[in-house]
C-alpha cells in the first residue's frame, strides 16, 4: 500500500484505541472541528458486503452457516470464532485488510483533491497491530483504564466478562500502545474533559501543518 502521507498539503491523523475507549466519540468532535474521516470499522463493512470479492472468500473459507437471512455476514457469529481462534482471525484479516487498504488510499485521494490542506482522520482500531503507523503524520490514542474497557464492553456489546477479556486478548493493551502515540486523549473523565483535550489537539495539528516542509 502506498505511503497516503506523500500528498503534499494535507495532514493524516492516525485514531487508535482499543475497543470501547471511545474512538468514535473522539473522531466525531475532531469532525466537528473540521476533520475530513475514514473509518476502518465501515470499511470493514463495505468490503464485505454480499458478492464481493472479499465476502465471497470469506464464505469460501467458513461457509455459508455464518451469513444471515439477507446474505450478509453474522458478525456475532465470526467474533465468536476470531475471538477464540488467532490462527482464523488471521485469515479473516487476510482476506479484508487488502481491499480496506484498497478503499482507505482511495478516499485520501478523494478528499486530497477536494481539499489539498485537509485534515484527515483514520480511525483505525488496530493500527498499532497492523503496523500502519508509517501511513500517518500523526497517532493519537484514546486511552482509558483495563478494567473501565472491560466494563464498557460488556454493557455495550452485553456480553460475558469471558468473552470481554477474549477480544481485548486479541489486541495490544492500551498501556503498551501509549509509547506509539503523538497525542493521548484520556476518555476516563467527564465529556466536557474529552472535548478540551480533543480542541487542543486540533489547534496542535494545525499548526504541525502550517509548519510542514513544502515540496
Amino acid at each position: 500500500m502506498e505511503k497516503a502521507q506523500d500528498n503534499d498539503g494535507m495532514l493524516l491523523l492516525g485514531v487508535t484505541g482499543g475497543v470501547a475507549s471511545g474512538k468514535t466519540t473522539v473522531a466525531r468532535m475532531l469532525a466537528g472541528l473540521g476533520a475530513r474521516t475514514i473509518d476502518f470499522d465501515l470499511l470493514s463493512r463495505i468490503v464485505v458486503e454480499p458478492g464481493k470479492p472479499a465476502w465471497k472468500e470469506v464464505i469460501a473459507y467458513f461457509g455459508e452457516w455464518i451469513l444471515q437471512g439477507d446474505k450478509t455476514l453474522d458478525r456475532k457469529k465470526l467474533a465468536e470464532i476470531i475471538f477464540r481462534d488467532s490462527a482464523k482471525r488471521k485469515k479473516l484479516e487476510s482476506f479484508i485488510h487488502p481491499k480496506i487498504y484498497e478503499e482507505f488510499s482511495r478516499l485520501v485521494k478523494k478528499y486530497t483533491s477536494q481539499d489539498p490542506k485537509a485534515i484527515i482522520q483514520a480511525v483505525v482500531p488496530l493500527l498499532v497491530e497492523a503496523n500502519l503507523q508509517h501511513l500517518f503524520h500523526k497517532i493519537l490514542l484514546v486511552y482509558i483504564p483495563a478494567e473501565m474497557q472491560i466494563e464498557r464492553l460488556m454493557q455495550r456489546d452485553r456480553i460475558s466478562r469471558e468473552m470481554a477479556l477474549n477480544i481485548l486478548n486479541a489486541q495490544l493493551p492500551l498501556e503498551e500502545k501509549k509509547s506509539h502515540a503523538d497525542f493521548i486523549v484520556d476518555n476516563s473523565g467527564s465529556l466536557e474533559g474529552t472535548k478540551r483535550q480533543v480542541q487542543e489537539i486540533w489547534e496542535e495539528l494545525k499548526k504541525i501543518q502550517q509548519e510542514q516542509p513544502k515540496a
